[in-house]
């Protein structure tokens, strides 16, 4: 690891207000530690008040003349940074593990920043409104405009991802941002500040900063001159930012949160690949992901099989240092959530049977870790864990593992593994969730999807056909005519 910190010296990590990088106002710092090693990876400046209240001023005094640059302007700027994200993909990977503990094998994020990047700067063209005559005397059209100052909060579990998904149709739309990154995963956030310096966007239109939810997060999310908040975490955070909005400017707000994905495999279904991609969708990012799915529903014909199938590729994959190429599953991203994960294997083992993995009393490792025989009201059932724990459960009939898999108050993603095309489609519609796969799972996305939830899993779309509408609003122009 050393080596690999000495290769990416020096790691910025200051706040990057106004076009320029400097320190926090209050001084305060935070440590970024590698989640393998648990060795202080950079000391990063902690965002204040003050510093939320200069980006968001910054961001307002940039947005007229960003907006009235039209579109070929504005997306001269993103293709350049598309360009040096590309170019720097093998330093973000390792500033990503360092940050996540994420394995470096496993980095789609600094293609997918650059594709979003190059793709809104062309796709804003496709912002159009509409026009009438249908009322004598009367011309009328409307016209799409962006808020204004545009608050973006990511996550950690993959911010390079969300970065680029939330900035670039931001910027396209013509809106400014102020953009606040995950106290625990900051540092690819700072690196692109870096080439944002290098593209040389105007001072002002992006604003990056590092801290926590509360004050950096809460002041944004409250702030009068933010007119649109795009967030992506945990319900509950999603909550206080909705009452946030409301208790302030009523600022339109765009909320991707948590899951609790079921996985239904029914008797007919291929078995082995079923197994195989269920078992990817809750290993990956040692189960750090909110479309993870961490309940799988096995009809009890072929629960023995399914399970002896699954539980064999999921103890087999390697755990080990992220850096290492060959690693395949790391530890969780911090202690707080390694001991979260802790607290739910204690449930499990109290109200189910725990059959495979645990905790690796090994630093923040988790196994792969199964749970059968649990009650549908368990915690380990209801709750997102965000760990590598899945459980495995019994269901008789279609009736019934539909109610089994609608009750909860999240609705993001679930898959149904099925050779019956009518089952697949009765089952799609009956599912209460943003997404359905059949015979895939997550991870497994298209470019052209709709992303985002039903109930407590968010409100509001993402993707390339879709994320530039959270950052415009309609105007209606009457023009009579005499």
């Amino acid at each position: 690891m050393a080596e690999t910190i000495k290769e990416l010296q020096p790691i910025e990590t200051r706040l990057f207000i106004n076009g320029e990088f400097r320190d926090s106002s209050s001084g305060k710092t935070f440590d970024i530690v590698y989640p393998y090693s648990q060795d202080v990876v950079a000391k990063v400046q902690e965002a204040d008040v003050k510093d939320v209240n200069d980006a968001v001023d910054a961001a307002e005094a940039a947005f007229p003349a960003w907006r009235d640059l039209g579109v070929d302007k504005r997306g001269e700027y993103l293709r350049k940074l598309s360009d040096l994200i590309r170019e720097a993909i093998p330093k973000l990977a390792k500033l990503e593990t360092l940050s996540t503990g994420r394995p470096i094998s496993l980095f789609p994020d600094g293609e997918a920043a650059a594709e979003q990047f190059r793709y809104f700067a062309d796709h804003a063209w496709s912002v159009q409104g509409t026009a009438s005559t249908n009322t004598p005397g009367m011309f009328k059209m409307t016209v799409k405009e962006p808020f204004g100052v545009a608050g973006l909060i990511i996550p950690w579990n993959f911010p390079l991802i969300n970065f680029a998904g939330k900035m670039a149709p931001a910027l396209a739309a013509g809106n400014t941002v102020v953009l606040k990154s995950s106290e625990k995963a900051p540092l690819t956030s700072l690196y692109t500040a870096k080439l944002i310096e290098q593209v040389g966007f105007p001072p002002g239109v992006i604003n990056i900063l590092s801290g926590y939810g509360a004050p950096a997060g809460s002041t944004l999310a409250e702030h009068m001159k933010v007119r649109t908040i795009s967030f992506t975490g945990s319900s509950l955070t999603g909550q206080k930012i909705h009452a946030a909005a409301a208790k302030s400017n009523l600022k339109h707000v765009h909320v991707e949160l948590g899951g609790k994905s079921p996985a239904i495999v029914f008797e007919d279904a291929d078995l082995q690949s079923a197994a195989a991609q269920t078992m990817f969708g809750i290993q990956v990012n040692s189960g750090q992901l909110c479309i993870a799915n961490s309940r799988i529903y096995v009809h009890e014909s072929v629960k023995e099989e399914f399970t002896k199938q699954f539980k064999a590729m999921f103890a087999s994959v390697k755990m080990g240092d992220p850096l290492d190429p060959t690693t395949q599953h790391g530890p969780q991203i911090d202690y707080l959530q390694y001991n979260r994960v802790k607290e739910y294997l204690a449930l499990g083992e109290n109200e189910g049977k725990l059959t495979l993995g645990g905790d690796a009393n090994d630093g923040f490792f988790v196994k792969p870790t199964v749970f059968e025989e649990l009650a549908e009201n368990s915690r380990v059932i209801k709750e997102e864990i965000f760990g590598p724990v899945v459980a495995l459960q019994s269901f008789q009939n279609e009736e019934e593992v539909i109610r089994k898999a609608n009750d909860t108050e999240f609705g993001l993603y679930a898959s149904v593994f099925t050779k019956d095309l009518d089952r697949a489609i009765r089952l799609s519609k009956a599912l209460q969730t943003g997404t359905v796969a059949v015979n895939c799972t997550s991870p497994s996305n298209t470019k052209d999807a709709a992303f985002g939830g039903y109930k407590m899993s968010g409100s509001g779309r993402e993707g390339l056909l879709y994320s530039i509408e959270n950052f415009l609003q309609t105007k209606t122009i009457l023009i009579k005519s005499t």
